[in-house]
């Protein structure tokens, strides 16, 4: 059992993947919080301030009808106080209580907000449903909804709302003055509610005109320059404090660090993001979910600069293009990206109502700012965010080449798309294991693969589930076992030593990619985390026959194997024996596939199991739901094959 983050045992495995100038920069930080404790630094006056990083006019008049319409209906929701965070209903966001947890029906305590244990859900709740309305992305929805509709009862809940937040979190008091990634990500929703609360008449007087706001955002703004993600912990967390940061300096350039905060908060948005992205475009952490959040963060950091005339690097827009291109890439017919790593449903900029695509909206947004490219998936739907993002951003494709061809090899990442006809859909994982030496969000996941056949999951990446609170539940759905790869002798791949942190990494290596879109497209594959013995997988999708082969070899000692298949929720499966007849349907039409299983081994299906947890399928975290998963159970010794045939029909 790995030990609990925030336990001694913790502490040390923690201690043992930093650098030396990592410990030296933490010891600072621990320094300057025992010094803020005794003497807050205190917020300048300020006179004079205008706000002037509006939208261009007629922007919102670019809207798409049915994108405002979601928007409003969400509105209207979120006026009736309704609201659904992870999973968990409430109906109480008309007038929030800022540090309770609906989940647990605990309140994080007060007091210093270092010394707030909100790691512990005993002692503060689920500290995701406290943080998350607290990032106000719902407060971006009603501003935008006052923008679209000019109906005054939106950016009054809006002011109350701020008012009724800075009265109750005072600077560094409480939970939400903890953590990094949400003072960036509060910054740069704060700047937007501005903005589209600009025709308001109580806009100067809720922001630039408010002593109290004033102080919230120099608070904010001095507590990221003073803490910044360091090192191993220098991932999607780094990107998001150097865009709120950003963005709050253009937009609310009011202070006298104003440009020095600026200065620094590109160079490290730059740095970041480049740290934070393969030169192929994917995502450094393999976590497809934070690609997008890295992206709109991004993407939302440049039109602030734009906004506010502050010259952007070329390299920052050149990893976003990347970025967008890679994405467009690996999406399957649907516009769905792979499922991969940790997912926590972050965003960096919300401006839609429910029902908004999120990767086709990006995929928008980089048309409009980049231009598409022959290749890229078609986008039907609409959103609000594009027209008013683009309308700030400068329109600058990076003078470099751009793929002529749809990429499905990314060879940096160890990623390869498989794709036959009737939209069959397979991505193979033969890329590192995270991102650096921690890797907080990896799976141990390494040659596995995820099938789909017209956008829906066949085989299936069961996703993330939870990150606090339920050790148990975190640890199967980031094991092994719980992914459609091989497992040796019970354990995992890599060892975990902590919910967020890996002290061995299995390594993984590609010894073949061919990915021709008729013929047969071949993958192989294999990694080091059972040494001595070697998992070698091959995948072959051939088109004629419409069939998906998956061939693993262990090399090594005799060891006891379980190989795992774990079906979509949409998937019903009847198995009898090593074949599994597999059924679903799409659009009113039955579909349906045949799966022969390695006869080497015993097979048994299993469903919603607890007691240890197997059979689940997590949609966004915070829900999960009983899918059907195939285990066989053997030996293997020597050098031994396992053979898999999925055969799509009809």
């Amino acid at each position: 059992m790995t030990a609990r983050s925030g336990s001694p045992g913790w502490y040390l495995r923690r201690l043992s993947r930093m650098g030396p100038r990592e410990v030296g920069g933490r010891v600072g930080d621990a320094v300057r919080r025992r010094r803020w404790r005794s003497a807050r630094p205190v917020a300048p006056s300020v006179t004079g301030a205008r706000f002037t990083a509006v939208l261009p006019a007629g922007t919102v008049a670019a809207v798409p009808p049915d994108a405002a319409k979601r928007l409003v209906a969400e509105a209207d929701r979120l006026m009736a106080g309704h609201a659904e965070f992870f999973g968990v209903r409430r109906d109480d966001l008309a007038d929030p209580d800022w540090w309770y947890d609906p989940k647990t029906g605990r309140r994080a305590p007060g007091g210093y907000a270092f010394d707030v244990p909100y790691r512990d859900e005993d002692a503060a709740g689920d500290v995701k449903q406290i943080w998350e309305p607290s990032r106000h992305q719902y407060l971006t929805v009603l501003a935008a909804a006052y923008a679209v509709t000019g109906d005054e009862r939106y950016a009054e809940r809006v002011a109350g709302h701020l008012r009724s937040w800075w009265a109750a979190n005072a600077p560094l008091r409480g939970v939400h003055w903890v953590s990094g990634i949400e003072l960036g990500i509060r910054l740069l929703s704060w700047v937007w509610i501005r903005r589209l609360l600009d025709g308001w008449p109580g806009a100067a007087g809720l922001f630039e005109d408010n002593p109290e706001a004033l102080d919230q955002i120099w608070h904010h703004q001095r507590w990221l320059a003073a803490f910044p993600s360091r090192g191993s912990s220098a991932n999607n967390h780094a990107v998001a404090e150097a865009a709120g940061q950003f963005a709050a300096a253009c937009a609310f350039g009011w202070f006298p660090s104003s440009a020095r905060w600026r200065a620094d908060a590109l160079r490290s948005l730059e740095r970041h993001l480049r740290g934070n992205t393969f030169g192929s475009g994917l995502n450094r952490e393999l976590a497809t979910e934070y690609h997008g959040l890295v992206l709109e963060l991004g993407l939302a950091a440049v039109a602030e600069g734009d906004a506010a005339g502050v010259p952007v690097p070329a390299s920052v827009r050149l990893v976003l293009l990347r970025m967008t291109d890679a994405l467009a890439a690996v999406v399957d017919s649907r516009l769905r990206p792979p499922r991969q790593g940790d997912a926590d449903d972050g965003h960096g900029l919300v401006l839609d109502g429910a029902g908004t695509d999120r990767w086709g909206s990006l995929l928008a947004t980089g048309d409009a700012v980049f231009g598409r490219l022959p290749w890229w998936p078609a986008v039907t739907g609409t959103d609000v965010r594009t027209p008013l993002l683009a309308a700030l951003l400068r329109p600058a494709a990076p003078a470099v080449s751009r793929p002529a061809r749809r990429p499905a090899h990314f060879a940096d990442a160890g990623l390869t798309i498989l794709r036959g006809p009737g939209e069959i859909w397979c991505r193979c994982d033969g890329g590192p294991h995270g991102f650096l030496s921690i890797a907080a969000h990896a799976h141990a996941d390494a040659l596995s693969v995820e099938v789909r056949h017209d956008g829906v999951d066949v085989l299936a990446d069961p996703g993330t589930f939870c990150y606090h609170g339920q050790p148990e539940w975190r640890r199967y759905f980031r094991s092994t076992l719980a992914h459609n790869t091989l497992q040796l002798d019970g354990g995992d791949q890599s060892v975990s030593g902590g919910p967020f942190l890996w002290t061995r990494h299995a390594r993984s290596r590609v010894l073949a990619a061919d990915t021709p879109e008729d013929g047969v497209a071949r993958w192989c594959a294999e990694h080091d985390g059972y040494r001595p013995s070697v998992h070698r997988r091959r995948v072959e999708l051939a088109a004629a026959s419409r069939e998906l082969t998956v061939v693993d070899e262990v090399r090594g000692p005799r060891r006891a194997v379980r190989l795992a298949f774990h079906l979509g929720p949409a998937i019903a499966a009847d198995l009898a024996g090593n074949r599994a007849v597999l059924t679903w349907s799409r659009d009113g039409e039955d579909r349906s596939a045949v799966l022969d299983l390695p006869g080497q081994l015993v097979w048994r299906a299993h469903r919603g199991e607890t007691d240890p947890p197997l059979g689940w399928y997590s949609a966004g975290f915070g829900r999960k739901e009983p899918a059907t998963t195939l285990v066989g159970t053997g030996f293997a010794d020597g050098a031994q094959r396992f053979t898999t045939v999925l055969g799509f029909r009809g």
